[in-house]
């Protein structure tokens, strides 16, 4: 795993929702060697720790990343005190990204709240090949539905209090689809409940499926064990790292 530390300039800060933030991080370096499903770790100013936060858009030509992030407590609201033209201090990309494969004529891609971040670039690399379902809390925290539909990909709004697009579930568009059958390969991230039952309903259909876990990390390099979850290879159980050996693992490995 291949990474790299520095600090690179913001070059575009835009506030999307109530406490949810975009940067567009100028770092060619980076941007050369990341792939979709990967994540920077992110130097808060005063804080020891550093915070992991899902590369939203990837653009090669320009040598920029994008990340899409909520702030959730003191460290992610130093972060988000960041300005254009200032410099943010990151290592980066860490972890294993998503399967790509160009074969594929059908894809499902399923955010939940601040996991529908990281499934932009999937859709930017599939199109038209691809449907995103995204589940957020309410209308007001609806993120990132014109980004999708620019890529080409099918934009399905799902949300728990009904206020915008289906009152549900992401599982409900889900299943509907995996019913009609076709589709290759289903790509997920958000909170473990939503996993879950994505997964169980590909195990259901036979249907490939990748997610992105989402955990508390410490190192973000694997040298510690705190984002270890419990998985199984080849019929034994092991303890991986998300930050190391994550955060995108098959569906059928993670233990519930």
């Amino acid at each position: 795993m291949k990474y790299i530390q520095g600090q690179y300039p913001i070059t575009e800060k835009t506030a999307i929702a109530r406490e949810i933030y975009s940067f567009t991080i100028s770092c060619p370096e980076i941007a050369a060697i990341a792939c979709p499903g990967q994540f920077v770790h992110i130097r808060a100013k005063g804080f020891t720790l550093r915070r992991p936060i899902s590369i939203c858009g990837i653009n090669k030509e320009k040598g920029t990343l994008r990340i899409v992030f909520e702030i959730r407590g003191e460290g992610t609201s130093e972060i988000a005190k960041l300005n254009k033209g200032e410099l943010i201090d990151m290592l980066a990309p860490i972890g294993h990204g998503f399967t790509l494969d160009n074969n594929y004529n059908k894809v499902i891609l399923i955010g939940g709240g601040i996991g529908t971040p990281p499934m932009l670039p999937l859709a930017k690399f599939y199109g038209s090949r691809a449907a995103a379902i995204s589940g957020f809390r309410n209308a007001s925290a609806v993120i990132l539905q014109d980004d999708f539909r620019s890529t080409g990909a099918e934009s399905i709004l799902c949300t728990d209090d009904g206020s915008a697009g289906i009152h549900g579930f992401v599982t409900q568009p889900l299943a509907e689809l995996a019913g009609k059958g076709g589709i290759d390969a289903v790509y997920a991230c958000g909170p473990m409940p939503m996993l879950k039952g994505v997964a169980d309903i590909c195990k259901k259909n036979g249907i490939f499926c990748e997610i992105s876990l989402e955990e508390r990390m410490a190192c973000g390099i694997g040298a510690c064990l705190g984002c270890a979850c419990r998985t199984v290879r080849n019929d034994e159980e092991y303890f991986a790292h998300v930050c190391k050996d994550g955060p995108v693992f098959n569906a059928e490995e993670v233990l519930w």
